[in-house]
């Protein structure tokens, strides 16, 4: 609400509800809420399976969550027509964002230990205008040979 109290945008974002940051709760998980349009969101995006919405707790001017509607914590837990709908969405909102700036990230957090907070799985599009970038550090340490060829053992197995 703005300094008059009144809804802005015709839309009144209330109190988040305690799932919004607990992996294993009671609670409804607050994306399936607003996939159900049973708590409000900044929606500029929705077909049958997917949604796209303002983060509530933005980064930069822009800040979008591309969610399916469809639960599930990971993309992995997608199924695979979910997952290529999900896609689908996050490049029509990337080149949305393009009318705000032309650069901007795309990150997707799996995981605690990968900062996401909210399990239901969701990409962020969120838009640069020269602003630190959070998602790089100032020095990063070159890949040695050795680790290369382990970790490619490790994930180029089918």
């Amino acid at each position: 609400m703005g300094a008059s109290g009144r809804k802005r945008n015709g839309f009144s974002p209330g109190p988040l509800p305690p799932s919004m940051g607990a992996a294993a709760t009671d609670a409804p998980c607050i994306f399936c809420e607003i996939a159900a349009r049973r708590s409000p969101a900044y929606v500029v995006y929705e077909d049958a399976t997917t949604m796209a919405f303002l983060d509530l707790f933005p980064f930069t001017r822009g800040h979008l969550l591309v969610i399916p509607k469809r639960h599930g914590a990971r993309l992995t837990d997608l199924p695979f027509d979910d997952q290529t709908a999900l896609v689908r969405t996050l490049d029509e909102m990337c080149r949305r964002s393009e009318r705000l700036t032309a650069d901007y990230n795309v990150a997707l957090n799996a995981g605690a230990a990968a900062g996401q907070i909210v399990f239901h799985v969701h990409f962020h599009v969120i838009p640069r205008y020269g602003e630190a970038n959070p998602f790089h550090p100032r020095t990063r340490a070159r890949l040695e040979e050795e680790e290369a060829r382990a970790v490619v053992r490790e994930l180029a197995a089918g």
